[in-house]
């Protein structure tokens, strides 16, 4: 039986400075920006503190790319912790300074990484990508940020992740600081595991569209959405926890009949 977790996602952009083939969130250099506002963005982890969550996700596209991202990840991480998720590529020059002087122990940078080597990672990402990451998880280990890796299952690594996690505790990134899903076909995948309502545990998830059921979400889906209303936050919380109570009344009735 689902639960609701007590983690936020907020799609702060939809644009990157990459295309991946099996991008759910279908992102890319030409994508709709699709942004939520630092105002926006404010409130939202205001309203997430107040009805007790944990922890906030700041994912796109690429937020790295928002001129005001790291005020954004300033406030976040100064009220919850917060994660954000990035492909690692544009941590130098005056990126990588405003990143460093917003450091602090609340805040974790999650690099998506699909192989420990080129061939393993760049069918999928695009040629010349894993050397360019890599580079970037090794800039931000070096400043002292806490990073975990991001893995997403292909037919390019699926024989090779052993290797992988050789590769990722050669950089000093402990098991539990590793994540490794399936390919979901959505977005731009045209291959992977069907996901929806009936197999995701519901985590709260606010794009410039409205609150979803999970972070596995397209600009363009709408069977996951559960709200085009983003505030109060608390309403979309209530309609995701009446709906699992309803999931479990029917559970419970058709086990009660089987019995």
């Amino acid at each position: 039986m689902h639960s609701l977790s007590k983690k936020l996602w907020i799609y702060t952009n939809f644009d990157c400075n990459l295309k991946c083939s099996y991008c759910v969130a279908e992102s890319s250099p030409t994508a709709p920006q699709n942004s939520l506002s630092f105002a926006i963005i404010q409130r939202l982890v205001d309203e997430a503190v107040s009805f007790g969550f944990e922890k906030v996700f700041l994912t796109g596209g690429e937020p790295f790319i928002l001129t005001d991202i790291f005020e954004i990840i300033a406030y976040s991480s100064a009220r919850l912790e917060t994660t954000v998720l990035t492909n690692a590529l544009l941590f130098k020059g005056k990126r990588l300074e405003k990143l460093c002087a917003i450091a602090n122990d609340d805040l974790r940078i999650q690099v998506s990484l699909d192989g420990g080597a080129p061939e393993h990672h760049d069918p999928f990402r695009g040629d010349g990508t894993w050397a360019k990451t890599v580079d970037g998880i090794r800039t931000l280990i070096d400043e002292g940020f806490k990073v975990s890796i991001s893995t997403t299952e292909t037919p390019a690594n699926t024989s090779h992740l052993n290797e992988l996690h050789a590769f990722r505790r050669s950089l000093g990134i402990l098991d539990e600081d590793h994540f490794v899903r399936p390919m979901a076909k959505r977005g731009f995948a045209q291959e992977g595991v069907h996901v929806g309502t009936n197999n995701l545990v519901p985590e709260v998830t606010v794009t410039a569209k409205g609150v979803y059921w999970h972070p596995l979400v397209s600009p363009s889906d709408t069977d996951m959405l559960v709200t085009k209303e983003i505030f109060p936050l608390a309403n979309a919380v209530q309609c995701i926890e009446e709906h699992l109570k309803v999931s479990k009344d029917n559970s419970d009735t058709e086990r009660e009949e089987f019995t």
